[in-house]
């Protein structure tokens, strides 16, 4: 048996197929990583357009003609003014965090395409940072909406998903 051989014979036994259902967990993670990015940019974006424009909506859901649907998605009205300031105030490290939190997540899905459990570990901090964040800059009540809650709940999902494939995975 040649060297050639034996480096190749090596590499086959080194390459394991990646289950197909952590494939279409990766690919839709990598979807929502890129919105997730493109959302912390966009928040850091509008944050201005919003703090200007508070006092507006804050009229508008006033309104005897507003929908009740739509003013319990706002909630107090103090609460919204003090999420939409501080929102505004912090916006530079939570575009950060944010961004941070993107890159951990994109990083790990690819190691976890690898079938390296490190990745699991990494998305994992990248898919629960942005909650820390904004609870942390904004306050608790910016993570207790209807919309907030939705989005830790598929998160959730998503890192038990993974983790029914950690036994897949190797050091």
């Amino acid at each position: 048996m040649s060297y050639q051989q034996d480096v190749i014979q090596s590499e086959e036994i080194e390459v394991q197929k990646l289950p197909t259902g952590l494939n279409v967990l990766t690919i839709l993670s990598i979807i929502w990583t890129v919105l997730q990015f493109v959302g912390s940019v966009w928040g850091f974006i509008s944050a201005k357009k919003n703090f200007d424009e508070k006092d507006k909506v804050l009229e508008q859901l006033k309104s005897p003609d507003m929908p009740k649907f739509a003013k319990s998605m706002i909630g107090d009205p103090d609460q919204f003014i003090n999420t939409v300031t501080k929102s505004y105030e912090n916006r530079i490290p939570i575009l950060i965090v944010g961004l941070i939190a993107a890159a951990l997540c994109f990083y790990g899905l690819l190691e976890m395409r690898k079938l390296r459990k490190q990745g699991f570990l990494l998305y994992t901090i990248g898919e629960l940072l942005p909650f820390l964040s904004m609870a942390m800059f904004i306050g608790t009540y910016s993570i207790s909406g209807i919309m907030a809650v939705l989005m830790m709940v598929i998160a959730l999902v998503f890192i038990v998903l993974y983790a029914s494939y950690r036994k897949k995975m190797v050091n």
